[in-house]
Parts: structure tokens; sequence; C-alpha cells
């Protein structure tokens, strides 16, 4: 296979490259050289090639690294320069190690089992320092994430964004993590078909019920952490003073609005005949504006035919009157506020005095 052929050009290359330092390697005890390469799903694939303190963190050029020194230090050629013939059982456990943890996939289906890393998670009742209790708990679970990088938990002077999208990513968790490790026997052993069939499926079933538990315990996790977390206990009491001002504010609003109405209601009569009142004042207001407006024309014409309607010569030509008189009914139709007429005619009459009588009233007009 790939990953035999994989591990056999690493091991040529590492006993190929005797001058590696072991001086920082991790203790080989008697329980480790004895395991059984038949048993290899048992073993700890880390430990076996001295990666037991990094496990998950270990880069591929880590697992490489440690590969070529196992391979040096184990190599059957090597054991057997040393008097130690047919001793390949531990080798056999290194090129195993190697295989898995160089395949990604089988790399992840290991790590997602790894025994040496806990999988418990704080309790809910837990009274002591929250984020020394769940900061560690979310970045170990974080390296199931299938998005990355992932949200930390963070300190007690997060913002509300912050914390709020930490919760929000890991309410909507997705893992990775999966159980086909723990399969119980192989469905490809060579059994009979009906046998592969029986196993798959209750393999199948297992990883399921796992994966539903993990996810249990992942909500577990968010619940707790989000149910006692400091901030979002500050945020919550925050939003609830918040809430009570605008209902204190609202309550007061409404007294104010029923005192509001009580009064428009008191008023409501006295309004009514005021206006009324007002409407008549008003209508005899209008009709006295208007005889004004009326007279204010008349003196307007008047001051036009006085004016010998601004003519050039002593008496008015016919074209003079009716241009002159076409402009008065310009002025007239425009200027339907008294004020503005008289004060339009004051204009005219003082333009008039003056002797350019005429060209004011074009000016006027032009300006309409």
């Amino acid at each position: 296979s790939h990953a035999d052929h994989t591990a056999a050009a690493a091991a040529a290359h590492a006993a190929a490259n005797l001058s590696l330092g072991d001086d920082e390697d991790e203790e080989e005890d008697e329980e480790l050289l004895s395991l059984d390469p038949k048993e290899w799903k048992q073993q700890d694939h880390y430990a076996v090639l001295g990666l037991s303190k990094l496990r998950y963190r270990a880069t591929l050029d880590d697992v490489i690294k440690a590969h070529r020194k196992k391979v040096l230090r184990h190599h059957p050629d090597k054991k057997a320069a040393q008097g130690y013939l047919n001793d390949d059982r531990f080798f056999k456990c290194i090129q195993k190690a190697f295989e898995i943890l160089t395949d990604p996939v089988k790399r992840r289906q290991w790590d997602s089992v790894d025994p040496e890393i806990s999988t418990s998670i704080p309790s809910a009742k837990d009274k002591g320092n929250f984020f020394a209790a769940y900061g560690p708990v979310f970045e170990r679970e974080a390296r199931f994430s299938t998005k990355q990088p992932v949200p930390e938990l963070g300190g007690e002077d997060a913002s509300r964004d912050a914390v709020e999208s930490f919760y929000e990513f890991w309410f909507n968790f997705d893992s990775w993590r999966s159980f086909e490790y723990l399969d119980k026997e192989s469905a490809d052993d060579g059994s009979n078909r009906d046998n592969k069939r029986w196993i798959e499926g209750k393999n199948k079933k297992e990883r399921a019920n796992r994966k539903k538990e993990d996810i249990q315990r992942l909500q577990s996790l968010v619940d707790n952490a989000f149910k006692i977390d400091p901030r979002m206990i500050r945020f919550k009491e925050e939003d609830k003073k918040k809430r009570n001002s605008k209902r204190n504010a609202r309550e007061e609003e409404e007294r104010k609005a029923a005192e509001a109405k009580k009064l428009a209601e008191e008023e409501a009569k006295k309004q009514a005949a005021q206006q009324e009142a007002d409407e008549e004042e008003a209508k005899k207001q209008r009709q006295a504006n208007h005889k004004l407006l009326k007279k204010e024309q008349r003196n307007i014409k008047v001051l036009f035919k006085t004016a010998n309607y601004f003519a050039a010569g002593e008496t008015a030509t016919a074209a003079e009157i009716s241009s002159a008189s076409e402009k008065l009914d310009k002025i007239i139709a425009a200027k339907k506020d008294l004020d503005a007429l008289v004060a339009v005619r004051t204009e005219i009459e003082a333009a008039h005095a003056a002797g350019n009588g005429l060209a004011t009233v074009d000016e006027i007009v032009s300006k309409l």
C-alpha cells in the first residue's frame, strides 16, 4: 500500500542518516517496548514515536523526525548487529504508528478517540474561575472544528460582539470527530457476506451513537459556559436595566398621555367655542379685507387714469390706454394681497411724481 511504501522509504532514509541526535527522546519503558504489533489498535501511536506530549499538536514534520529517530534505534538490522535476532516486534509497532500518523484520514480517526486527551467538561455548578476552567477546554475541543481558526473564549474585558460571536460559533459548531477507530471487528477480515453485513451494521450504529453522545457532550459544554459566563450574566443584567428603564419611561409617557387626554377633553368645549368665534371673526375680516382690496383696486385704477395712462404726449392715444390697461389688469390679477397692492400703488405714485411712472410700471409687470 501507499502507507507501507511511505513507511519503508522513511525507514530506509532514517537508517542511512545516522547523524540524528536523540538527547530529547522520551524514555521507552518495558511496557512500551513489549507491545504486540498484532494489537496495534490498542497501542498509543504518539507514545510509540515519542510524541506523547505533543500528540494532536505534532506536525507532519514532527512525526517524520520522530519516526527517523525511532528507526535508527530499533531497525531490525541494527538489532541483529547487537545480537537481538528476530526482534522486530517494536519496529513493526513503530511502522504502524507512522502509517497512522502520516495518513490524514487515519490520523483524524485516531485523534478522535485518543484516550490520553480528556473529554471531560466543567460542571455548570463549578464556582471556580470561569476562564481558567473553560478556556483550556474550549481550546482542546477546537481541534475538531471543520472551520479554522476557532474563536477563543477570551477574558473578562472581551467586547460584547466578540463574546456573542464566540457563542454563535460554538452553538453552531461543526465537528469532524468520528469513531471508526473503535469499530469492534474488521468488516473485511474474510468473514462470510452475511456476517460482514451484520458487523458493518453494528459498527455503523455504534459510530452514530458515539457521535450523538459527543454532540450532546459539546452542547452541554457550550450551554454550561453560556449559563455561567460572567460576561453574559453582565450583558443580560445590562439588558434588563435597559428594559426596566424603557418600561418606566413608557409608563411615565402613558401617565402623561392620560393626563394630557383629560386636559384635552376639558379644553375641547372651550376650543370648539373659541374656534367658532375665531371663524366668525375671520369671516368678518375676510369680508373687510375684500372691501379694502376692492377699494385699493379702484385707487390704482384712478391713479392710472389721473396719470393719463403714462402717455408720452398730453393726450393718451388709444394704443397707450390699451397697453396701460392691460398692464394694470396684470398687476391687479397678481396682487391679491392688500398690503402688496398698496405697496405697488405707492411705488407707482412716487415714480410718476418723479417722471418715470411708465418705466416703473413696466419693471413691476416684468417681475410678475
